[in-house]
């Protein structure tokens, strides 16, 4: 039997990430809870171990993560619960360089008829990086204490794999913490796989601008640079063109997945503004985890460089119009909504009307497109709305643009996708 306690060395792992200074929020899905119990239970937990989550049921995930997610076993969802752990860690105190998140999403043996493969994601997130590692389990092969032990293992040596990695110096942090002493090296579990069990591991270091940005030490990054670069935005020199100008011509957005109406709507924006859109895509959300860095990569990819693509902590629109000063801003008339509407502004009315103030100050135009809601397609300049908000706006008709994509359609048949071919890896 693969007993979780001659898999793991607890004692020498929270010896190590205390030489290190290191502090851990591990939050496990049910399946690789055994790293946490095992950790809690050494002696020293309390000098490493800032919390243990176990969102078991998908509501407490959702409650975790900010809302449904595609799919709930899958490197993603194991990325993501990972930053929130990585951002509890600094809500409780400690600071961005010393926190760790983990985190276990799995699919084991049960007690009823399982018709996918049984399989353990796992992440861990630092300032420096994002690191995961897929395993698909051999179908039968173990009872389901021994696929927890082996998922609790699993989770302990992504773990050490990314900690040995980012934090090499042991003493990195001395100048914060009285320096410990102990191993430096956090040690690598048996892991007994049986023969056709792979494991997939990624992992991906952040660059110096995005780490400052996660941080909170930085607003906005300039992570896509236009191949022609406008040396003179009307006429002025941009003295720093690595951080937003006034008068830009700005697209936010998600871009999860950047899709041929997004394309478009730049495009269109172009012709009306006489000048370059830049999209942005902000790492920080109201409700949810900051955007992991593997996922940013991913997003960044879909972009080629006609255009100059942003990532910034802008997470409301009103800060948006902080950091790009005297902006036109594109956008759909769902996002445009929002910019008047109470229920954004915690139900208060009052606080949404001095939001439409603001942003009149601070916007120099909005260019606002149509978009589908419950099947009907809603033209932008037939929405009742305040007239100074108005007197900003360009309203692009559907006769001059329409094309009715759902960003939430495309990332649920890519989940799909993703998880036929786990399924069928495992097979």
């Amino acid at each position: 039997m693969d007993d979780a306690h001659n898999l793991l060395d607890p004692a020498a792992m929270l010896a190590a990430l205390a030489t290190k200074h290191l502090k851990l929020v591990i939050a496990a899905t049910g399946g690789g809870s055994q790293a946490i119990s095992s950790l809690a239970g050494t002696p020293g937990a309390s000098d490493v171990l800032v919390e243990g989550l176990v969102p078991y049921s998908r509501g407490a995930v959702d409650q975790l993560l900010g809302g449904p997610q595609e799919q709930y076993c899958s490197p993603r969802a194991a990325r993501r619960l990972a930053v929130a752990a990585w951002q509890r860690a600094i809500a409780a105190g400690v600071a961005a360089e010393q926190a760790v998140g983990a985190a276990v999403t799995a699919s084991l043996a049960t007690n009823r008829p399982k018709r996918g493969g049984h399989r353990v994601h796992v992440a861990v997130q630092t300032l420096h990086s994002t690191g995961t590692s897929s395993l698909r389990l051999a179908k039968g092969a173990r009872s389901r204490e021994e696929e927890e032990a082996l998922a609790a293992a699993l989770v302990c040596d992504v773990l050490a794999t990314s900690c040995n990695r980012d934090f090499a110096d042991a003493n990195a942090f001395e100048a914060m913490l009285p320096a410990a002493v102990g191993p430096t090296e956090l040690p690598h579990p048996v892991l007994p796989l049986r023969d056709g069990e792979h494991r997939d591991n990624a992992a991906f270091t952040a660059p110096d601008a995005w780490q400052e940005l996660l941080a909170g030490r930085s607003r906005a990054v300039l992570a896509i640079e236009r191949e022609e670069h406008e040396e003179h935005h009307r006429g002025v020199p941009a003295e720093k063109p690595d951080e937003p100008q006034p008068g830009m011509l700005v697209f936010p957005g998600s871009y999860d997945p950047l899709h041929e109406g997004h394309c478009q709507m730049a495009s269109i924006a172009e012709e009306i503004a006489e000048r370059a859109v830049q999209y942005e895509i902000s790492v920080t959300n109201v409700e949810k985890p900051a955007v992991d860095y593997k996922e940013i990569s991913r997003r960044l990819a879909a972009f080629d460089t006609d255009r100059s693509v942003w990532l910034t902590r802008a997470a409301t629109f009103l800060e948006k119009t902080d950091v790009f000063p005297k902006a036109t801003f594109v956008m759909g008339a769902d996002t445009f909504l929002r910019l008047f509407d109470p229920a954004f502004y915690g139900g208060s009315a009052d606080a949404a009307r001095q939001a439409v103030r603001k942003i009149g100050d601070r916007v120099e135009g909005l260019i606002v497109f149509g978009r589908e809601k419950e099947g009907e397609f809603v033209e932008p300049a037939s929405l009742k709305m305040p007239k100074l908000l108005r007197e900003k706006c360009y309203f692009v008709s559907s006769r001059e643009f329409r094309m009715d994509i759902s960003s939430t359609a495309l990332r649920r048949n890519r989940a799909k996708r993703e998880e036929a071919a786990c399924d069928s890896s495992a097979s």
